[in-house]
Formats: structure tokens, C-alpha cells, sequence
């Protein structure tokens, strides 16, 4: 297992580096850890080639109640959800306020070079030969860094009470592993989602399962990310329903009126998404 490294005035640019090229730039690449944070440097998969660094998040609370466990959701492109989209400022409100319950956010940045990354969060090769290391990463998840995270946080470690989350090819990922691991996750944030990937390979997925499970889905995309795209996502959505997935109910379609191919557009979503997936219980427990 890697190292355990915690720090508190640290740059960690690195993730930045290997994470999502999106529209919205990068003018911001580096951002001061802080004791809020656990990272994992370097982890290592018998799956994959290439490690990754973990970054992981825990709630206002988590040291001085340690009788308490959590659920977690794992994120994809873990570089920007740290230091772009900042997942961690818009949880915190959201908890306070006790819209949310408490999470672990467990951000993991993708392994290598942004073709890694193309790689890893896709099912299949394409034409070129790229591609189609999904399962391989679904693995790694599986096998390997649920068990570590497990073993070192206090962690809920049903599926009800784990989440994987992702926007674009990340997106396309988290559901394709979702459905493919759902006693391990049971919940899934799929945001503007990769949906033409091998011809809609993931519509056809869904409308081959045998049975649907209990997974509860937030599906996500943007007015402007182009026709294309946005009728994608709509065709996913109604392959769900068709499944006997119901909406606003086990799954909750979100069109962002504006909404954009970017880190800026995915932050504004992540709010509803979190309070969809992670609402606090009528009980307070």
C-alpha cells in the first residue's frame, strides 16, 4: 500500500497538470492544502501502469467524533475537483446548513497524461486503437482503493453509502462502472456524461441489463454543450426510464440552461447533485 502523507502547507500542482482540459482555462493550477486534507501519494494499482495521487477530504467533525462513519464519493478527474471545482467549499455550506450529510470526498487524479486519462475512462478502443481501459480502472476502485479507503476512514462501506462521480469521459465512466459494480456503488453523479462514445455504447449497456438495480443516479447536462451532445444525454436518459428507473425519484435529469462543456459549468451543478445524491435524512442520522 503507498505512503500515508498528510499536509498542511503543501502545493499540490500535479493533479492540476494531468487533469481535465476543459474551456474554462487553467489560471488557477495551485492550491495550499490544508488539515482538512489526507493525501495519498503515488498509488499503485496491479491493474494499471501508471499511479495516481489521492486526495481525500473529510467533514467538519471527522477528528473529534470518532465513533462516526461516513459515506464517501469518489471522484473522478480528482486534479480539478481539488483545485478548480473545489468540491470540498461547496460541500461545507451545504453541510452546515444541514442540507447534506456529512461525506468523505475521496478525489482521484487520473494516472499519467491526459491520453491515460482517455484510456482509463473509456470502455472500449476506438477506431485509432485508444481507449478501453475502463474495466482495468473499475478494478483498481474495486479491488484496491475502496479496501484502502475502508481500511484507513471511518467509512460506510455499503453501496447505498458510496457514491463515484465524474463530468465528461469521467462521467461516461462512473456510470459504465456503476452498472457494472452496483453492490459496490449506489450512487452514481454523471455529469455531462460521454454518451457518444463507440456509437452510444452506454444507452445500449443500459438497454441490455437484466435487471435494474438499486442504484440512484443524478444525470446532468448543459443547454449549450450542442445538439449532439445534449441529445445524448436526453437518449440515455430515456433508456433509464425505459429500465424502470424513475425520474425525480431514483433519477434525477438536470438540463443547466446556459450550461457549458466546462469546469465552471460542472461547480455550478455540483451543489444540487450533492444534495440529490447525500440529502440529509429526515432523522438527522
Amino acid at each position: 500500500m503507498p505512503r500515508f502523507y498528510l499536509q498542511i502547507v503543501c502545493v499540490f500542482a500535479f493533479l492540476l497538470t494531468c487533469g481535465w482540459h476543459g474551456s474554462v482555462g487553467h489560471a488557477q493550477h495551485r492550491r495550499t492544502l490544508t488539515e482538512e486534507f489526507r493525501v495519498h501519494r503515488d498509488f499503485r494499482s496491479k491493474f494499471l501502469s501508471n499511479g495516481r495521487d489521492i486526495v481525500v477530504w473529510l467533514p467538519p467533525g471527522y477528528d473529534s467524533q470518532p465513533s462516526k462513519h461516513y459515506p464517501v464519493l469518489y471522484m473522478q478527474d480528482g486534479g480539478d475537483v481539488f483545485v478548480s471545482l473545489r468540491i470540498d467549499e461547496i460541500a461545507k455550506p451545504l453541510i452546515a446548513s444541514e442540507q447534506i450529510e456529512p461525506l468523505i470526498i475521496v478525489m482521484i487524479s487520473i494516472g499519467g497524461t491526459l491520453n491515460d486519462r482517455f484510456d482509463e475512462y473509456t470502455p472500449t478502443r476506438d477506431a485509432s486503437g485508444k481507449g478501453g481501459k475502463a474495466d482495468f480502472y473499475g478494478r483498481m476502485l474495486v479491488e484496491e482503493l475502496k479496501p484502502f479507503i475502508d481500511s484507513e476512514y471511518r467509512t460506510r462501506t455499503d453501496a447505498a453509502n458510496t457514491g463515484l462521480g465524474g463530468f465528461s469521459l469521467g462521467g461516461l465512466a462512473s456510470l459504465y462502472l456503476g452498472l457494472k459494480h452496483p453492490t459496490v456503488f449506489g450512487k452514481l453523479a454523471v455529469m455531462s456524461p460521454s454518451v457518444w462514445w463507440d456509437n452510444k455504447l452506454i444507452v445500449r449497456n443500459v438497454k441490455a441489463l437484466a435487471s435494474k438495480p438499486a442504484t440512484r443516479i443524478w444525470l446532468d447536462i448543459g443547454t449549450d454543450e450542442g445538439p449532439t451532445q445534449v441529445g445524448g444525454v436526453k437518449d440515455l436518459r430515456d433508456a433509464l426510464v425505459k429500465k424502470a428507473w424513475i425520474l425525480n425519484s431514483d433519477l434525477m435529469y438536470f438540463e443547466a440552461k446556459g450550461g457549458r462543456h466546462d469546469l465552471l459549468s460542472f461547480a455550478k451543478r455540483t451543489g444540487p447533485m450533492l444534495k440529490y445524491l447525500f440529502a440529509q435524512p429526515p432523522n438527522g442520522q
